[in-house]
């Protein structure tokens, strides 16, 4: 997805958003960022776009959105249970309508048989309570999986929550 693609999604979102009355946060690892640096080249973000959260290392997430030390050391930092509490945590965190969590093999280092580099876990979740993860595994270097994973993370976000707004 091209700068251009990407800008347009995080539009969309960000329309959705503001017709709902409704904010976002994001708790990213593997993307470093990228989400809400994306929602927020928007101008006007600031009506639907609460915080970011970039935890990338383990102690980042257990200390800002409260992802627990037991379930990082039973399952790894790329797992569907770490992605759950990510956005869980977020959205208490920031008090946000819905939360985007992402954490992945972004490489070119770092992967494993079970985890190969481009592995990545996603959640989206509501302050209703409603929750949806996947996992995907991009190919491409490390800039290209990272890409990815932001389009595949606002996309998710989009057709859970705000395509029907």
């Amino acid at each position: 997805m091209t700068d251009s693609e990407l800008f347009q999604l995080s539009e969309k979102v960000g329309q959705a958003l503001k017709a709902q009355g409704a904010t976002v946060t994001a708790a990213e690892s593997c993307t470093g960022g990228w989400i809400a640096k994306t929602l927020t080249d928007v101008a006007g973000s600031s009506a639907w776009f609460e915080r970011g959260f970039v935890t990338y290392s383990n102690e980042a997430k257990s200390q800002m959105i409260g992802v627990s030390a037991v379930t990082l050391e039973q399952h790894g930092a790329v797992s569907e249970p770490v992605v759950v509490e990510m956005a869980v945590g977020a959205l208490r965190a920031a008090r946000a309508s819905y939360a985007v969590s992402v954490s992945g093999i972004a490489g070119p280092d770092g992967g494993s048989d079970e985890k190969p580099v481009g592995t990545v876990w996603f959640g989206v979740a509501s302050a209703t309570g409603q929750g949806v993860t996947q996992r995907e595994c991009f190919a491409g270097d490390r800039e290209s999986v990272r890409r990815q994973a932001t389009a595949f993370a606002l996309q998710l976000l989009w057709q859970q929550f705000l395509q029907n707004t």
